[in-house]
């Protein structure tokens, strides 16, 4: 599989919310990070794409400028979606770069407009303070805890 065709997988996954095709994008060793959820590596990249599409009632994605070269790339992509917590609607717009190993992602780091995201997904608190690090680190810490209880349950889930 190409590079190219990794990147579309990631985000067709995205789309159909399967969260295990996504995981499977990446390597063991994998790094992530985003302005919501900071940096996540290994097993926890493929659980926050399982828990944010399970608890999704849809996601529409374009992708575009999709560019290889070598072990490394880039990609800019728009995400339609309500947001869970305040059932708002929200239109990400990132730009994802990403080191290869082999036929896997093993780093991928997405930017956005944290801002512009609070704006849209928590309404007038996003406004007034979503430039301030208080809130994104308020932000980080609730994805961060939702995080570890979706991975706790799935262990207890598997060990049952």
């Amino acid at each position: 599989m190409s590079h190219t065709d990794l990147i579309e997988r990631l985000y067709e996954g995205l789309r159909t919310l399967d969260g295990d095709t996504m995981a499977d994008c990446y390597t063991s060793e994998a790094r992530f990070e985003d302005p919501a959820f900071g940096e996540l590596t290994g097993e926890r990249i493929g659980g926050m794409w399982r828990m944010l599409t399970s608890g999704s009632d849809g996601i529409e994605v374009d992708l575009s400028d999709v560019i290889i070269k070598g072990d490394e790339g880039s990609a800019h992509w728009v995400a339609r979606y309500k947001f869970g917590a305040t059932g708002r609607s929200v239109v990400n717009r990132a730009t994802a770069r990403y080191r290869f190993d082999g036929e896997l992602i093993d780093e991928h780091i997405d930017t956005f407009s944290f801002h512009s995201w609070s704006r849209q997904a928590l309404g007038p608190a996003g406004l007034l303070f979503g430039w301030t690090p208080i809130l994104r680190n308020k932000v980080r810490s609730q994805a961060l805890s939702n995080l570890d209880r979706f991975l706790a349950r799935a262990s207890e889930a598997d060990d049952a």
